[in-house]
């Protein structure tokens, strides 16, 4: 018997992270728009991710197949050249920087991945894909903290990094009333086996931009 059996749910995503020197490039940047807005609810930069699927609640027993299709394809797909550039709000609500680079091959590694966990049987809102790593988010008596902040980051460019492995990633969103956690369920590392994947070229280094 299991006396402490994990609970019967997940609230999970499947991400890529940029690397730790791309993040802190970012934060340094960012340091002016901490100061100036503190009331802002910032996200933690090792909770920064670009999220490729969001699959909400599932049952645990779902783990198992989505590592095994996942470690698959992360395998057979090769890294990404991505960048961080700009700044840009939702509804005034969600601050974000903006995500450069191949972003045709972060498309077709998004359907990849959102095929694969279809081909488990799990059903999720298949929402658009809009490349974007999340910053912060502003209280509900602060309309104007956000998109000032999106506005100062407007100039931000990054310097290309290339990804480094697939995350399985799981949240306590909506388990409380406290700050919102992230932590790896799994991570694979993009390219290790052999072959570039179907239809995918090894990308070069020319960067493109995008939102």
């Amino acid at each position: 018997m299991d006396d402490h059996p994990g609970p019967p749910t997940v609230r999970v995503f499947v991400a890529l992270a940029p690397p730790d020197d791309a993040k802190d490039e970012l934060a340094r940047a960012l340091q002016p728009m901490y100061a100036g807005h503190p009331q802002l609810r910032w996200n933690r930069i090792e909770d920064w991710h670009i999220t490729l699927a969001f699959l909400g609640e599932l049952p645990s027993t779902a783990v198992p197949l989505l590592r095994a299709v996942l470690a698959r394809r992360a395998a057979s797909y090769p890294a990404l050249q991505l960048g961080l550039r700009g700044g840009g709000h939702f509804d005034g609500r969600l601050l974000w920087s903006g995500i450069d680079g191949d972003l045709e091959g972060l498309h077709l590694l998004a359907a990849d991945v959102r095929d694969l966990v279809r081909s488990c049987g799990i059903e999720f809102r298949d929402r658009p894909l809009r490349p974007h790593l999340t910053l912060a988010r502003s209280r509900r008596d602060d309309p104007v903290g956000v998109p000032q902040a999106a506005a100062a980051l407007t100039g931000f460019v990054g310097r290309p990094w290339r990804t480094e492995q697939l995350h399985l990633v799981g949240s306590n969103i909506g388990r409380g009333p406290g700050p919102i956690r992230y932590r790896d369920i799994e991570a694979w590392r993009l390219g290790a086996g052999h072959g570039a994947g179907p239809g995918r070229e090894e990308p070069g280094t020319a960067m493109a931009t995008g939102e």
